[in-house]
């Protein structure tokens, strides 16, 4: 986080306490949680936690109640009403997450949306004048954009508090399979706001999914927002309506959704339905209780909303996957960074005694991933950990612990991948 996000996001909860923000269906007493010493998080858990909606019907047991498309053991770990790529089946699939390997985060089930019925309302104080509204044609006959980025749940990782560093943290246990990266298809959401009328002095919008409202403890939040602040949405934020040269699947936000480059997955909202426009600064709990970071090492009211993403590296391997002595394996695997591209990829074999370049295959560009790989000819049987860290163009290197939060975001730690060495 950036001292000028912090700077703004101080402002905005100056700006709600003198009646200048508005917060959408967060009441006075939760919001002055961020300002007082409490600092825990009693709100809603960024855990998956079934939602009101009905699961969509399906034959036979499901795996994952509300995911239409199918995710075979091979494939996904599921986690409730998410689903988690095996980073094994990932081995030679080219640059692009295909469609059919993406991993899925829902808040409640996928919609059932017709692309013909579909239009984007863009509304709010933030306009010229009236409200205006975008059909899929009308997103289709705008300039055309085309960008290859990642999405990745701010969570991804979030085991790994668990096993690696024996802290115990809320929401899903991800390992580091809740991330893709496509070739996303749209229009600038830059253009689609000036065609809208966007004033000069508006500040945040706020995408609206279609999916059903989402509730956790007891307690109604309504459909999945979170603004964004108007220079990061005039910037490189995409209204994209295909995904690796198809149209969206329902499960990745069919017919249109929000991709929001190298931030939290959060931001990139699915199956959008609406975008608010203001003048003032807003807020959901999407970026009050959930997507800050809470604990000891942090300020009472939590850190700013979350935004980049950190840096991590994964072997294209699963777990305790055994090798032969003496013979020369090719380990595979990518890494990524929300903070600029991966320059450089490491490796190490015995633990992290030992440290070597990996080949990068990839040109690194900002908000996706390098694909790597790496020789390694083991001599002595027995257990062995391999480790791969990487650093990006803003000369941040993974770490060896990350600091620990309430909810487990932004795990960017070495992680440490165990194998075994067959005689």
């Amino acid at each position: 986080m950036t001292s000028d996000e912090r700077a703004y996001d101080r402002r905005r909860l100056g700006q709600w306490l003198t009646r200048e923000a508005r917060a959408d269906g967060i009441d006075r007493r939760h919001l002055l949680k961020l300002l007082a010493a409490a600092g825990a998080v009693t709100g809603a858990t960024a855990a998956g936690a079934p939602g009101a909606a009905a699961a969509v019907p399906a034959t036979g047991p499901d795996p994952a109640p509300g995911i239409l498309k199918p995710l075979p053991a091979d494939r996904f770990t599921v986690h409730g009403t998410n689903a988690e790529t095996r980073w094994p089946a990932l081995r030679g699939t080219g640059y692009h997450t295909p469609n059919g390997l993406f991993f899925v985060r829902n808040h409640t089930v996928t919609p059932a949306l017709d692309a013909g019925d579909w239009s984007l309302r863009v509304w709010g104080g933030g306009l010229r004048g009236g409200e205006a509204a975008f059909g899929l044609d009308d997103l289709r006959a705008l300039p055309v954009t085309e960008r290859s980025a990642f999405v990745e749940c701010a969570g991804n990782g979030r085991s790994f508090f668990t096993s690696q560093q024996g802290e115990t943290v809320s929401g899903t246990s991800w390992s580091l399979g809740a991330i893709g990266v496509a070739r996303w298809r749209g229009v600038r959401l830059a253009e689609v706001l000036r065609r809208a009328g966007l004033r000069g002095d508006a500040v945040d919008v706020l995408p609206r999914g279609l999916d059903a409202e989402y509730s956790s403890g007891g307690v109604a939040l309504g459909r999945v927002r979170r603004p964004l602040p108007v220079a990061k949405a005039l910037d490189d934020v995409l209204l994209a309506y295909e995904m690796n040269g198809e149209p969206l699947p329902p499960d990745h936000g069919h017919p249109v959704r929000l991709v929001v480059p190298s931030w939290v997955g959060i931001a990139s909202i699915k199956w959008v339905g609406d975008i608010e426009t203001s003048t003032r600064p807003l807020y959901s709990p999407w970026n009050t209780d959930l997507y800050r970071l809470f604990g000891p090492t942090y300020p009472a009211e939590g850190s700013a909303p979350l935004t980049r993403q950190t840096v991590k590296s994964a072997f294209e391997l699963e777990p305790n996957a055994t090798f032969a002595a003496r013979a020369t394996h090719r380990l595979t695997g990518r890494s990524w960074s929300g903070g600029g591209s991966v320059r450089r990829v490491e490796i190490s074999t015995d633990g992290g005694a030992a440290w070597r370049r990996a080949r990068l295959h990839d040109t690194p560009r900002p908000g996706s991933w390098v694909r790597w790989s790496a020789e390694w000819t083991p001599t002595a049987s027995g257990p062995a950990e391999l480790l791969a860290r990487a650093t990006d163009s803003a000369g941040s290197t993974q770490p060896e612990r990350t600091v620990f939060n309430e909810q487990g975001y932004l795990f960017g730690a070495v992680v440490r991948h165990p194998v075994t060495v067959a005689p």
